[in-house]
């Protein structure tokens, strides 16, 4: 199974052009992912978007993927108009099940920040049913921060330690629930690789199955790569950094065999980073 995950700022590049067709393009020219997962799309945002529907634009740029969108932010003008902001998957791999977690988010009105959340799709891959956790967690308040990071970390010991396996028909709701222990958990964290809440994941010692990091797995001896700043020097003034990240459960770690960062292009302020999971061991 190959992923590959990627904070689009809504398609904008580093040289101010908002162009998804390119953001395609680079992501397929990356790696030949089975699922993709994007930060930052958004829908009827003047600002980012011109007042389009960027999940539907990518939905039709990637035919033969499954595409699921669920926004973080969800507000309603007076017109009646909707107006959303989240993380979309993609995936050529039969979807499962799909769920959208909101992170906490206290002190709302006392920093500036914003509304996250976890976009949860079950997938089904050669090695069973893989809990696919695409998030964006806050940048403006390491607080805010911390307590979605406790969240996700709930949310993994929650699944991991009474995992469920739907049945064939889907008759009533109780029974066709799918609750996998195998997780990959993706996006953009916002705090690098020296920060005490990467650790926080990376050396969880809850009951069940804890996330580690596939970097750290797929490429021992080799310097991180930086996953934003390399091109943007206006909004990274203090140059390259990491905030970007693949966690995948002890249960896949011998699974890993390749994990790397496209450095190459500029279409977004963030880099794109894959991993390929083998399907046997």
């Amino acid at each position: 199974m190959r992923l590959l995950t990627w904070n689009i700022q809504c398609g904008k590049g580093c040289d101010g052009v908002t162009d998804l067709a390119r953001i395609v393009a680079v992501a397929r020219a990356t790696v030949d992912a089975d699922v993709l997962c994007f930060q930052e799309v958004s829908s009827n945002f003047s600002g980012l978007d011109g007042d389009a529907d960027q999940s539907a634009q990518l939905a039709a740029l990637l035919p033969g993927y499954t595409p699921v969108f669920r926004p973080a932010i969800e507000t309603v003008d007076r017109a009646g108009r909707l107006h959303r902001f989240g993380n979309m998957t993609l995936s050529r791999l039969p979807v499962m099940q799909i769920a959208n977690h909101l992170l906490p988010w206290p002190g709302a009105a006392t920093v500036r920040s914003m509304r996250r959340h976890a976009l949860e799709v079950t997938v089904q891959a050669a090695f069973g049913a893989v809990r696919i956790v695409n998030t964006h967690l806050e940048y403006h308040s390491a607080g805010q921060r911390e307590v979605q990071i406790v969240r996700l970390l709930d949310l993994q010991e929650d699944s991991s330690t009474s995992p469920k396996t739907t049945v064939a028909n889907h008759e009533e709701p109780y029974g066709s629930q799918t609750v996998a222990a195998s997780s990959v958990m993706c996006g953009d964290f916002n705090f690098d690789i020296s920060d005490p809440q990467h650790a926080l994941i990376d050396r969880s010692r809850r009951p069940g199955l804890n996330y580690r990091d596939a970097w750290t797995i797929g490429r021992p001896d080799r310097q991180r790569a930086p996953t934003c700043g390399l091109y943007d020097h206006a909004q990274w003034a203090n140059g390259p950094d990491c905030r970007d990240f693949i966690f995948v459960t002890e249960d896949l770690t011998d699974r890993v065999r390749d994990v790397d960062v496209n450095g190459r292009t500029d279409a977004s302020d963030h880099q794109p980073v894959f991993i390929e999971l083998v399907d046997t061991e």
